[in-house]
């Protein structure tokens, strides 16, 4: 859930087919229904709202490498940003580091990348995937600047998350109207069910569900600097859609999202995909 006003809703939603970005739609071409209720979509939009995107990096063991040669693709990936848009870099491995703050020059933001690999003394040799995304989630919660916020996080998604179990993670970025997209590099697959007798404090890092279920993308690449600017690219492309809160809603209740194309836009894009996050978190 994002707010654009007292009483607004805002869903950020990508469309894709063939694995490419849909572009053109309007509101006539979306059907929303909250907590199983269709609603009245009040605004769509494709470029016009400031993104704020956060670079959560992984820079343990081989990982420093990966985000060494990302940095050399910077200038192309931040190309595709608007006037305007923000970025920071967080770095984690056992902890995080904020590597940079808030900023809309972007050269100035691709200059700060080639340098976040060289934090490994402040963030540790490990990696705590869900303690980075909460760090992350909450980070952004502070921020009250009112453009869409999107995380776009590079790691190998090898760890053990200790007592920090995903759908506590997820709540929080839920609250913090964040939609997690990740960049997964070499081995990092991901886990399958539990198994019987398993430590239930100690779970597999698992970014592809994070943002599956904020309305993110998570994409397995070799290395980082070949997806990077198409990942940027892809998160800027996003529609912002908003409608009305319903009068039934209480503050601090979780409300069910669905985000469908209209039957004609569906018959004009029959193979496309839609990412939207499944449900909020209400605040007024």
């Amino acid at each position: 859930m994002f707010r654009t006003g007292v009483a607004d809703v805002r869903v950020v939603v990508q469309v894709t087919e063939d694995n490419t970005v849909v572009k053109g739609l309007t509101k006539d071409d979306f059907v929303i229904t909250d907590n199983d209720l269709p609603q009245t979509i009040v605004s769509c939009d494709q470029e016009k709202e400031r993104l704020d995107l956060l670079l959560l990096l992984d820079i343990s063991g081989s990982m420093r490498e990966n985000i060494a040669e990302m940095a050399r693709q910077a200038r192309e990936a931040l190309g595709f940003l608007s006037p305007g848009d923000r970025i920071a870099i967080m770095t984690f491995a056992k902890r995080t580091n904020l590597h940079f703050d808030w900023f809309d020059n972007h050269a100035e933001v691709g200059r700060q990348l080639r340098t976040a690999a060289d934090d490994q003394e402040k963030v540790g040799y490990t990696t705590a995937i869900n303690s980075a995304v909460i760090d992350a989630a909450r980070y952004l919660a502070r921020d009250e600047g009112g453009g869409r916020r999107s995380i776009l996080m590079v790691t190998d998604n090898l760890g053990l998350n200790y007592r920090m179990g995903d759908q506590s993670t997820i709540d929080l970025l839920l609250k913090a109207d964040a939609v997690l997209n990740a960049i997964v590099i070499g081995r990092g697959i991901r886990p399958g069910a539990p198994k019987p007798g398993e430590d239930p404090d100690y779970t597999p890092a698992d970014v592809f569900k994070l943002a599956d279920a904020t309305g993110g993308e998570a994409v397995r690449a070799e290395r980082a600097e070949s997806f990077f600017p198409q990942m940027v690219s892809r998160i800027r492309d996003r529609y912002s859609i908003s409608y009305h809160l319903p009068g039934s809603a209480v503050t601090g209740q979780f409300r069910r999202l669905t985000v469908a194309l209209s039957p004609d836009a569906r018959r004009l894009h029959p193979k496309a995909e839609i990412r939207a996050r499944a449900g909020y978190y209400v605040r007024r």
